[in-house]
């Protein structure tokens, strides 16, 4: 006789199985579940745009009082990105373009590398100016608070262009301070409210810089125009208003749905005198980065200005600025007590970007190089080495079959933690030569200092580059690299020898 209570069971799991039905209890919980999953998405996403957006700006700005602190000055700002070599193309077109619209220049400070990018110019896909401003500003912010704060004048010397007046500039650092009316100085203080509310008070501020709240009376015009849609032209009669030649192509318009048309703008028919940009205190540009591309330049093509000599003067000098002479002297220290002969540079771009996919490329210039110098002289040669591959990974490149010939090659490297390295990031912190030239409204000298940052600034890719410049052996860069083309630039106005 079968078992009651087993028979039991066995109806209990057949009723399971011939009904889909759950019990009570499970709806219930999984009810509960559904309604704690919508409220982690509804916060998540909620904490999410609250991050991205700017907040509010609820403090007045007040144009008058400015400009009664600012002698009636007139200010320019950008929003540099990408790498150093991209942050200094940048700066180049906004002394250009503060010049032409008799704008005083705000320097901005160097960024880290890629903390902020733009996007692609010719696929039609780059952050807004508005978006790419405030994501510079913030991240200035986060220089200013680290105690990391580098400014572009640290690094590049301007007392070519700066001298001869033929433009003027800020710091940053200074400029913020009275736009914003807060005390930078804060930064280093040790007290967590104070810089707490500094730097509230900073974000709101680069909310309405960055154009969020839209253009301000004549306090602020922020720029909506970016290389989708206009490149920037100077003095050249018949072309204000007409089309680039460079358009997005039939394919691209349907597959991204953009109606974009790109044209050729006079900037200061379009943002100097009578225009609507005119009388704004702050003309705020996005991005200025610009390059050639199929037959036109991405955003700005102002490269002569034959009817204003002036600017023309201008567009020269600003070909070519040098570095700081402390970042100099170090590379000339480094070619003439460390390597001690003459010497072949390679600059290996390997892992970043594109070029990790073109190695074979990258080697084979290097490759034919280094024989031909085989052929024509005396073995060892000597070979600066500057790349972002690390050395514990060069084993089975052709930098270790280098490094493994030591009588037919010698390699010369630099490192973070070099002697060299740090002591010239100790001269320029000493020197502060971002604030030289800064108009400051209780000290007309521009010599006030602020805080100096706990870290160093990094000096390696300078002072690597100044070495390069040094080679008498000759330069072999990494095709495309903006790296490459700065030191083959350094080595044509003679750098080293001057």
């Amino acid at each position: 006789m079968m078992d009651p209570l087993h028979s039991n069971r066995t109806n209990i799991r057949w009723k399971k199985k011939s009904s889909p039905r759950p019990p009570i209890c499970f709806l219930l919980l999984f009810l509960l579940f559904f309604l704690l999953f919508l409220s982690y998405k509804h916060i998540s996403i909620s904490t999410l745009r609250t991050s991205q957006n700017p907040p509010p700006a609820h403090y007045p700005i007040l144009c008058p009082s400015h400009q009664t602190l600012a002698g009636g000055k007139k200010f320019l700002w950008y929003a540099p990105h990408s790498g150093f070599s991209n942050q200094l193309s940048e700066f180049k077109n906004a002394v250009l373009m503060a010049s032409i619209l008799n704008r005083t220049l705000i320097v901005p400070p160097v960024l880290d590398h890629h903390a902020v990018a733009l996007g692609s110019c010719p696929k039609f896909r780059v952050l807004s100016p508005n978006e790419l401003r405030f994501s510079v500003w913030n991240h200035v912010i986060e220089l200013i608070q680290s105690r990391r704060y580098v400014s572009m004048a640290d690094i590049i010397d301007l007392s070519k262009v700066v001298s001869t007046s033929e433009v003027q500039v800020i710091d940053f650092r200074v400029f913020i301070s009275i736009w914003c009316r807060v005390n930078v100085d804060l930064a280093c203080s040790e007290e967590p409210n104070k810089q707490s509310s500094l730097f509230d008070t900073l974000r709101q501020c680069g909310s309405l810089l960055s154009g969020y709240n839209g253009n301000v009376n004549n306090c602020l015009y922020a720029l909506g125009e970016d290389c989708r849609t206009t490149v920037w032209t100077y003095g050249i009669d018949g072309e204000d208003g007409v089309l680039d030649s460079f358009q997005p192509d039939e394919q691209l318009k349907k597959k991204k749905k953009i109606s974009y048309v790109r044209t050729r703008r006079d900037v200061y028919k379009a943002l100097g005198p009578g225009s609507g940009a005119e009388p704004a205190t702050v003309l705020a540009f996005g991005s200025l980065f610009t390059s050639s591309y199929k037959g036109s330049e991405l955003y700005i093509d102002i490269h002569e200005a034959p009817r204003d000599q002036r600017i023309q003067s201008l567009i020269e000098k600003v070909g070519f600025l040098p570095f700081v002479p402390e970042i100099i002297s170090a590379g000339k220290e480094f070619a003439s007590e460390t390597i001690k002969s003459p010497f072949l540079c390679a600059q290996l771009r390997l892992l970043d970007g594109q070029f990790k996919n073109h190695w074979k490329v990258t080697f084979q210039g290097l490759q034919q190089k280094i024989e031909s110098l085989k052929r024509e002289g005396a073995l060892p040669i000597h070979i600066f080495v500057m790349t972002d591959l690390p050395e514990g990974n060069w084993t089975g490149s052709y930098l270790g079959d280098l490094a493994r010939d030591s009588s037919a090659f010698k390699l010369h490297v630099l490192r973070e933690n070099d002697n060299l390295v740090t002591r010239t990031a100790k001269k320029l912190a000493a020197a502060g030569n971002g604030m030289k030239f800064s108009y400051h409204p209780e000290r007309l000298d521009g010599t006030k200092k602020h805080c100096r940052p706990p870290l160093l600034p990094d000096m390696l890719l300078y002072i690597e580059e100044s070495v390069c410049s040094c080679a008498s052996l000759g330069f072999v860069g990494t095709e495309g690299s903006t790296i490459a083309e700065s030191i083959e630039l350094m080595r044509k106005y003679g750098v080293c020898s001057g």
